[in-house]
C-alpha cells in the first residue's frame, strides 16, 4: 500500500487516506458487499470498512428483545442477526478484497469481535465513537500495534485525551477522526474547525468521518488538513437501512475523490514565482518594456 504518511500533522496531506465505509450497508447480503467493494476500487478508495459486533455483549436483551419491523423479522435481535456477517463471509471479504487490490478492516465494538478479526490479520483497526470510552477495549485495540482511526463523536476532551494517553503509552500509531454522530447529521452542526482544533490540541494526524448526505464538506475537510476521510457507502439511498441516508452512492463517491485529489496539486507549495506561461504573456502585454 502507498504510504500516506505526513512528517507533519497539520500540513496539507499529499495523499489523503480515504476509507469507503460499508458497514451494515450490505444488509446481510455478501453479494451486495462485492458490488460495494468493487465501487469503493472503482472510485479510489485506499481501504473499504466493515462493522462486527457479538450482539449479546453490545446490547442488552431487553433491547434485543424489543420489538422493531425489518426484512428479517420482528424484532431487534432479528433485525441485527440479519446484518451480522460470520466467519463465511468475512474469509469472502478478504478473499475478494485481495482479488480487487484494496485493503480492507473493520471496526470491532466488542473485545471477542477484535479477537475474531485477527485471523485476518487487516492493517488497521478502527474504534468507533460508541466505544472511545470503552477503556478495556482501548487497551486491548492499542496492544495490537497497528494504525488506528479513533473517532471522537460524544467525546469530551477528556474522553479524547485518555485515549491518545492509552494509545501513547502503548506507542501504537493513531489518528483521531473528528466526527458529529448523527445519521445524518444537518451540516450546521459539523463543526469542521474541531479538525484543526483537535490537530493542536494533541499534536497528532486528525481526519474526519462524515455523516452528512453530501459531498462538499469532505472535500473542506481535507483541504483543511484532514489526513484521512471516511464516509459510507451505498448501492442507493433508498435501500433499507439506518445508515443508508447518510451515505455516497457511486457518482458522489468517484466525485469526492477525485477532487480531494487535485487539492495538493491546486494549491502548489505557496512560494511566488514566474510561470514559463506568465513570461511569455508578459512579453506580448507589457509592451512598454
Amino acid at each position: 500500500m502507498e504510504d500516506t504518511s505526513v512528517s507533519e500533522p497539520w500540513s496539507i496531506c499529499e495523499h489523503v487516506f480515504f476509507i469507503g465505509e460499508i458497514g451494515i450497508n450490505h444488509n446481510g447480503d455478501i453479494d451486495i458487499a462485492r458490488q460495494l467493494i468493487d465501487m469503493a476500487k472503482n472510485a479510489g478508495c485506499d481501504a473499504v470498512k466493515f462493522q462486527k459486533r457479538t450482539l449479546d455483549i453490545v446490547y442488552s436483551q431487553e433491547m434485543l428483545d424489543s420489538p422493531r419491523e425489518s426484512p428479517w423479522g420482528t424484532t431487534q435481535r432479528q433485525q441485527k442477526e440479519g446484518l451480522e456477517f460470520g466467519e463465511a463471509e468475512y474469509d469472502e471479504i478478504d478473499r475478494y478484497c485481495k482479488e480487487r487490490e484494496i485493503d480492507w478492516f473493520a471496526s470491532a465494538w466488542d473485545i471477542p469481535s477484535l479477537e475474531f478479526l485477527k485471523k485476518y490479520n487487516c492493517p488497521f483497526n478502527k474504534v468507533a465513537s460508541a466505544m472511545t470510552t470503552h477503556k478495556e477495549f482501548l487497551e486491548a485495540v492499542a496492544s495490537e500495534g497497528k494504525h488506528t482511526f479513533i473517532s471522537v463523536g460524544m467525546c469530551t476532551y477528556d474522553d479524547i485525551q485518555y485515549a491518545v494517553d492509552v494509545f501513547t503509552n502503548k506507542k501504537c500509531p493513531y489518528t483521531l477522526m473528528h466526527t458529529v454522530a448523527e445519521y445524518p447529521v444537518p451540516e450546521e452542526r459539523l463543526n469542521l474547525r474541531g479538525i484543526q482544533y483537535l490537530r493542536q490540541r494533541f499534536n497528532c494526524p486528525v481526519g474526519y468521518s462524515g455523516h452528512e448526505a453530501s459531498v462538499s464538506p469532505s472535500l473542506i475537510a481535507a483541504a483543511m488538513g484532514a489526513t484521512a476521510i471516511e464516509r459510507h457507502i451505498t448501492l442507493e439511498r433508498t435501500m433499507y437501512g439506518s445508515d443508508q441516508a447518510a451515505s455516497l452512492e457511486g457518482l458522489g463517491l468517484t466525485q469526492l475523490i477525485s477532487q480531494i485529489r487535485k487539492i495538493p496539486i491546486v494549491l502548489g507549495s505557496g512560494k511566488r514565482s514566474i510561470t514559463e506561461g506568465e513570461k511569455s504573456a508578459a512579453e506580448k502585454l507589457r509592451y512598454w518594456n
